[in-house]
């Protein structure tokens, strides 16, 4: 293949915006696939640590060691995160002598504070993803309409436009589009898998924060 025609010689005889379109799209596709990087890792780890806690928690396991082990833990995470949150604000509320309902308030609100947080954790900045996924296609077609634009200006200089004279500014062009779904595909699949990961997560923390405050709820009439 001539030199003038591969990938990186029709980039580098592309205008300048179109070059500016490709440096813009490989720079998201950069970013998006360590955004993926770092939430697969987040995913798998918190998957981990709520198979693990599950199984202490569900062992019959005193509560009040299940606590002290979580204050140890600089790095609770999920489930885990839930009990340590919700359990301290039982524990100082039940010490201030209140009324069940009053710390079963105290211990929602501490609690659904935390899944909140939790939610952040896991999908903080996956909106990025939906970001690149949606626009990298747009940004691509700018850099193949402008690219094109430019090419048919050239030919309208050009007496006898044959084939060859067309083919490299058409195929430059494209490149960008090309640039702007490499981008895009991964960027949308990651984000549907991390959001439906994370909504799975979600439930579970939740259903475990309804079981929790079940419990919770009991020792707070005995």
């Amino acid at each position: 293949m001539n030199e003038s025609l591969s990938i990186l010689g029709l980039i580098g005889h592309a205008s300048i915006p179109v070059k500016l379109v490709i440096l813009l799209l490989i720079s998201a596709s950069i970013y998006s696939w360590t955004l993926i990087a770092k939430y697969r890792s987040v995913h798998s780890s918190a998957q981990q640590a709520l198979k693990v806690f599950e199984e202490s928690f569900w062992s019959g396991a005193d509560l009040g060691a299940l606590y002290q082990q979580s204050q140890q833990n600089p790095d609770r995470q999920g489930a885990e995160a839930l009990f340590y949150a919700g359990f301290k604000e039982f524990m100082r509320l039940r010490q201030k002598g209140l009324a069940p309902d009053s710390i079963m308030q105290g211990v929602t609100r501490a609690m659904r504070i935390t899944l909140m947080q939790e939610q952040t954790r896991l999908e903080g900045k996956l909106p990025a993803l939906a970001s690149i996924a949606s626009s990298s296609p747009y940004i691509g077609l700018f850099g193949t309409v402008w690219g094109i634009m430019t090419s048919f200006i050239g030919l309208a200089k050009v007496q006898h436009a044959t084939l060859a004279t067309v083919a490299p500014g058409i195929a430059e062009a494209l490149i960008a589009t090309a640039i702007g779904l490499f981008a895009a595909i991964p960027a949308v699949l990651a984000y549907n898998h991390f959001i439906a990961n994370s909504d799975t997560l979600n439930n579970r923390y939740t259903m475990f924060a309804d079981e929790l405050s079940g419990i919770l709820h009991r020792e707070s009439h005995n």
